[in-house]
């Protein structure tokens, strides 16, 4: 009876079993993304910028609803779930390839978003949650019929893992997303880090994705028409050549980059104030949206940034170590090293350490698709603590009489 009484409880105290430091963390995000967003449009001739700031608001409400949703999964209904996501991903990536948006296309060189009338959605923003869902059943599954981790045992692993990769970069390059792709290989790095597999494998690994990587940079150098023969574009030359010499490269890129760099570097210590701004920066109400920050609040407001960056993913990490449960701890290490990545690159790309790509800055920069696929995310995430079944009781006695 008494164990019961218990059990009747913990129903009603959801309070206990929702990390309101995730919470406030992601909150806080959203106040700078707005506040970044609207100078960005008070200072670009935006058309109707409350209208942009309005559609925003509403992204991050329905970003929220998917939180809500998702944290009431728990990791057997995940389990099941995964594969039926996974394929849903897929199929959204093939339609795209055809009923891709034209104004889109035209601007940015890449097939990569559905449009409704005023309405935009990117899938392969949808897709990384699905994908880290079914990676970590594919690593649970193989890890739990092979006891040992032995160079055969994780080869078929690995094999496993690129099997269930391929079509969605195949799909990525038919696109013409290469940075999106990148963040697929991250998550797939970090599971494989993971995932128990033997250092005699990863290490060739790494070394090899680093020869792979350097050869490229030589060749856009040196000699670009192997590369054009295996189907790079001049826009993929053209973000190297800005971002190996920003102020002498030529085009579109290298200026997008040498304003972003000079905003930020006019910000100095303290920035000029809120909603001041004498350097413009294309696209900087996304791709862009730190140039806005370094600007207006300058490295202080920079690094205070990205701690709050540091205290989300430490909150992450810290529910990945109270979890018993193996899939679990895949899902929570895709979704850090998704969000590690975005921010990594993001920063990385706008202070001129990284070269260009489209990839926006989580929870912060403009854009629907990307800040829902995130939630998505952090609903993985809280769904840990929210099913663990230390946190189902009011306090830590009522744990013990239970067991």
């Amino acid at each position: 009876m008494e164990s019961k009484e218990y059990l009747k409880r913990s129903d009603t105290d959801d309070d206990a079993r929702i990390d309101w430091g995730i919470i406030f963390c992601v909150l806080v995000l959203a106040v700078i993304g707005m506040t970044a967003l609207y100078v960005a449009l008070s200072h670009d001739n935006i058309a109707n910028p409350t209208k942009v700031l309005l559609s925003q608001a509403i992204w991050y409400f329905i970003g929220i609803g998917a939180v809500r949703f998702i944290m009431q999964f728990d990791a057997e209904q995940l389990w099941k779930i995964a594969p039926v996501a996974y394929g849903i991903g897929i199929v959204l990536l093939i339609l795209v390839l055809f009923m891709y948006s034209k104004t889109y296309y035209n601007h940015s060189g890449a097939k990569s978003w559905f449009a409704f009338g005023p309405l935009t959605f990117q899938p392969s923003e949808v897709m990384k949650p699905a994908y880290i869902l079914m990676l970590g059943r594919v690593v649970s599954t193989h890890n739990s019929e092979y006891a040992t981790h032995t160079l055969q045992n994780d080869a078929i692993l690995l094999g496993k893992m690129f099997a269930w990769t391929i079509p969605v970069a195949v799909l990525l390059k038919l696109q013409n997303d290469f940075g999106t792709m990148l963040v697929f290989f991250a998550i797939l790095a970090g599971v494989v880090l993971v995932s128990g597999i033997l250092w005699r494998i990863i290490v060739p690994l790494g070394i090899a994705a680093t020869v792979v990587g350097g050869t490229a940079i030589f060749l856009v150098i040196y000699n670009r028409d192997i590369l054009t023969k295996i189907g790079f574009k001049a826009y993929q030359f053209s973000r190297i050549d800005s971002w190996l010499n920003p102020s002498a490269a030529s085009g579109s890129d290298s200026y997008q980059l040498w304003r972003s760099m000079k905003a930020i570097g006019s910000g100095q210590l303290l920035g000029k104030g809120f909603n001041v701004s004498h350097v413009y920066v294309p696209v900087r109400e996304s791709d862009m949206i730190f140039s806005v920050i370094g600007e207006n609040f300058g490295f202080i407001g920079c690094c205070l940034l990205i701690f709050i960056y540091m205290l989300l993913i430490f909150q992450m990490i810290q529910i990945t170590f109270d979890t018993k449960n193996e899939f679990y701890a895949y899902i929570s290490t895709g979704v850090i090293m998704m969000i590690l990545f975005h921010v990594f690159e993001n920063i990385g790309m706008n202070i001129g350490l990284l070269p260009l790509t489209g990839i926006p800055l989580p929870f912060v920069s403009q854009g629907g698709s990307a800040l829902v696929g995130n939630m998505i995310g952090i609903g993985m995430i809280m769904s840990m603590r929210y099913h663990n079944k230390s946190y189902m009781f009011s306090n830590e006695k009522d744990f013990e009489n239970i067991n």
